[in-house]
């Protein structure tokens, strides 16, 4: 792999190399399950559609060392949302042309038949792997520029929403709208039924609470016109102020700048629409194994909505117990850390979700470390958040854990998870628990 110390000029040489070499092989797409990496596909999706090339697709939970290994060394393979962590395995597994349009953290060295796009290498340029394959389809049909909603979804799915700007001026033209209010969504449906459902923005007594919501909107002067309350971006300044007031006296921890910000909406089945709501609804339907309904949803195919809202309440429901669980179970806690082991008590696919709620709300002190543990089959999902984004590096804590005991790391500075054996879950709380500490120590 040539090394580029500009972003655009990486992606515009690995474009070509791409046309180069899938010329005239058949392409295996594989992509992470949560929202940056379904939006991901679906851009490359309608690209590839638009060529005429021949194209599979796979959607993985996490890119393990088997899986690696059965994939074909005749075709093509372009991984999307994953692999940097995994370069020694490709590798090995001998496949020669492969591609990779990442965001994750580069820990090997690059092998020299992988061709990858990855901020890593450009000054760590904040970009979600959809704002990624959105720029690099650009390069190779300059229409795409109709995809960048699907880069904006992909973006907010990864929470980088503050850093719009590097998906390139245009893409707030057409289907993409930006205006400010309060940061909970979908800001298109009535606010009762938004505060009520409130899971990333966890507010004690009200989210999940019909009645304390009731309570909380009378005393911000907000009353339903004809029984039905206004959407959020209905409400003029002054109720929106009222209401901001209302909730931060609930969540007394919470800046206002967190609870302000930048609304997108997006034109979805012609429909002008939350992306904060679509691109939870995207990662609802994977996190409970409907990656292919997140697929279809993200291509706008007809008659799926339906199906994809349905999942959605159920993973709404699924969140709503899963804090109710976290609230009641005994945690594993020291001085800047807790871990919560879930057991078979939360979906693995949502324990990462927890964690980002939690690192999000007021319930902890800027810089703890959150670890949520879940089983799966005879494996264990373990998801570390940093809460503030500020202080130890979750996942340099997860790389000394896992280079003792086995598994697969990805991830962030400030959010990182793994995959174990569940026959090892003491060796891993012990040794998590730990490097927490010694950590600590060292600062």
């Amino acid at each position: 792999m040539e090394k580029r110390t500009d972003l655009k000029e990486s992606i515009k040489y690995v474009a070509q190399k791409f046309l180069e070499k899938t010329k005239d092989k058949e392409i295996v797409l594989v992509s992470h399950f949560d929202t940056d990496g379904i939006t991901s596909a679906a851009i490359l999706i309608h690209v590839l559609k638009k060529l005429d090339k021949r194209f599979s697709v796979k959607i993985v939970k996490s890119l393990e060392e088997n899986f690696i290994y059965s994939l074909s060394k005749e075709k093509s393979i372009l991984f999307l949302d994953l692999a940097s962590g995994s370069l020694n395995h490709i590798k090995k597994a001998g496949l020669k042309n492969v591609f990779i349009i990442d965001h994750h953290e580069v820990v090997q060295e690059v092998p020299q038949e992988i061709e990858i796009i990855n901020p890593w290498f450009n000054g760590k340029e904040k970009i979600s792997s959809a704002g990624l394959a959105f720029l690099f389809c650009k390069e190779i049909d300059s229409e795409a520029i109709e995809f960048a909603k699907l880069a904006v979804l992909g973006m907010i799915g990864d929470i980088m929403e503050n850093y719009m700007e590097n998906l390139g001026e245009e893409i707030l033209k057409g289907d993409v709208k930006k205006k400010k209010g309060l940061l909970l969504y979908p800001s298109t449906r009535p606010v009762n039924k938004v505060l009520e459902y409130a899971s990333q923005q966890y507010i004690p007594g009200i989210t999940g609470n019909p009645y304390g919501v009731i309570e909380l909107l009378r005393e911000a002067g907000i009353e339903p016109a004809n029984g039905k309350y206004k959407s959020l971006i209905e409400l003029d300044e002054e109720e929106m102020k009222k209401l901001t007031t209302a909730i931060m006296l609930r969540n007394p921890n919470v800046k206002n700048k967190e609870m302000i910000g930048d609304i997108f909406l997006l034109k979805f089945f012609n429909k002008l629409e939350d992306a904060r709501e679509l691109s939870a609804m995207i990662n609802a339907c994977s996190r409970l194994g409907r990656s292919d309904i997140a697929i279809r949803f993200c291509l706008e195919i007809p008659n799926i909505r339906r199906e994809a809202e349905e999942i959605y309440a159920k993973y709404k429901r699924h969140l709503i117990s899963g804090l109710e669980f976290v609230k009641e179970t005994k945690k594993i806690e020291g001085k800047g850390f807790v871990i919560i082991n879930a057991r078979d008590n939360i979906i693995d696919t949502i324990v990462g979700t927890i964690a980002s709620i939690l690192s999000n709300s007021s319930s902890y002190e800027e810089g703890t470390i959150i670890a949520t543990m879940a089983y799966y089959e005879n494996k264990i999902k373990v998801s570390l958040r940093n809460v503030g984004k500020t202080g130890r590096n979750v996942r340099e804590i997860l790389d000394n854990v896992i280079k003792k005991i086995g598994g697969e790391v990805g991830g962030h500075e400030f959010a990182a998870g793994c995959v174990i054996d569940k026959d090892k879950e003491k060796e891993f709380i012990d040794l998590l628990k730990n490097n927490l500490e010694v950590e600590l120590i060292k600062i």
